[in-house]
């Protein structure tokens, strides 16, 4: 089950939960999902499969309260995976094969020393006081001026906070804004030349690559690090608080008070932001891809008021299963279709605007393909509101085009 952490009294560490339902297909563009706990599951491939067979041997806290404790948890964190799988294989023997294995081992061990050294003084400790006590959570200092990326979740109903850098330092820091699409919020302290993890691309990390979370776990244990692989790439999540779309699933360890740390590949680039954790078994977390958290970054920097965009449709994201369920001539696209008696185009968006249907499938944007690898949130995003833009959808068996210019997505 995926939920999000509550601010709960330290001496009151139980997480609430709720029974886990099997996930609507449907999406909400405009707004976050509600209802049942679900999951939209995608196969991880034969590989995955493997190392579960062969694997050798197979996991914000407060100071007073855990902040945000999550059982999303939103991470606040989840108990995972290890540093290093040793495979047995019956039938191999010699020393050329032995040799071989522990040079493996040697060299994914000194990628994640490495990997330790270089971003680890960029991950922060955020200490954040609420009307309800106190709690931890992580951060990633971005830009050398003082410009921080954490979760929402933990610095929302903030009064004050405290940002512990590595090397001793502390700092006051102010809200700057928070994500109107997923769990993320801008920190802003007043400093300079300041370390900094680089930015990397989530769009080409593959299913089995190492992956390497950095954060506090438990708000106590600062700047931990564990390791582990990219265990899935897509998922999508629902919590109490609403669903969160296209996440990296991970089973390098995550825990309590890792929200808003750092999960980074072998090369030290950040490649997502921690933010939940299944609580129904261990090795399982979620990071936002840092390619769907990069464009409110860059609107920090530039000076300007968070904002995504948003054409204002409720659609179902297609599979073959569903396409042939529902006799639909094609398997991917944003299927825009009734949720009941909801209507699928919101009154006075841009959707309505330009002319999109109920039963439509947009196939396209800007000629890039709908596809399960390339949803069409993660294609809105890399576009700033007030853009133009063209969609290529199927109606009544034709293919047309829509012009859309893009609004501002509204807060929950």
């Amino acid at each position: 089950m995926v939920e999000k952490a509550k601010r709960t009294p330290a001496a009151a560490k139980r997480v609430a939960k709720s029974p886990v339902k099997r996930r609507s297909p449907l999406r909400f563009e405009p707004e976050p999902a509600t209802g049942p706990a679900a999951w939209i599951t995608r196969e991880s491939g034969p590989l995955q499969a493997a190392r579960n067979s062969l694997r050798a041997g197979t996991g914000s806290l407060s100071r007073g309260a855990i902040a945000g404790m999550l059982a999303l948890s939103l991470l606040f964190g989840a108990g995972g995976g290890a540093a290093a799988t040793i495979l047995l294989l019956d039938g191999l023997s010699g020393g050329d094969i032995t040799t071989q294995i522990r040079q493996t081992l040697v060299s994914e061990q000194s990628a994640i020393v490495a990997v330790a050294e270089q971003v680890s003084p960029a991950i922060v400790t955020l200490e954040v006081t609420t009307a309800d006590g106190d709690g931890i959570g992580s951060g990633v200092i971005y830009s050398a001026d003082g410009w921080i990326v954490t979760n929402k979740h933990v610095v929302e109903d903030e009064t004050s906070i405290v940002v512990h850098l590595k090397d001793g330092r502390d700092f006051v820091g102010t809200v700057y804004g928070v994500d109107t699409l997923t769990d993320l919020a801008i920190v802003k302290i007043d400093a300079a030349g300041l370390p900094t993890a680089t930015l990397g691309r989530s769009g080409g990390i593959k299913v089995g690559q190492t992956a390497i979370a950095i954060g506090s776990p438990l708000g106590v244990y600062t700047n931990s690090v564990t390791a582990g692989i990219v265990s899935a790439l897509g998922r999508d999540i629902t919590t109490e608080s609403g669903s969160i779309n296209g996440l990296i699933q991970t089973d390098a360890a995550i825990n309590p008070g890792n929200s808003g740390g750092a999960l980074v590949d072998s090369s030290g680039a950040v490649i997502g932001i921690n933010t939940a954790i299944s609580t129904e078994g261990a090795g399982i977390g979620f990071a936002i891809p840092i390619d769907i958290a990069r464009p409110i970054l860059e609107q920090a920097l530039a000076g300007i008021p968070l904002s995504r965009p948003w054409i204002g449709v409720r659609y179902t994201a297609l599979d073959l299963r569903i396409a042939k369920e529902n006799n639909l001539s094609v398997s991917a696209g944003a299927w825009i279709i009734a949720d009941g008696t909801t209507s699928p185009i919101i009154a006075g968006s841009p959707a309505e605007a330009a002319g999109l249907k109920s039963g439509d499938i947009i196939t396209a944007v800007n000629e890039t393909s709908i596809d399960e690898a390339h949803p069409l949130q993660d294609l809105l995003v890399q576009y700033s509101p007030g853009t133009t833009i063209t969609l290529t959808v199927l109606r009544d068996g034709s293919y047309i085009t829509i012009t859309v210019e893009l609004g501002i997505r509204p807060r929950e």
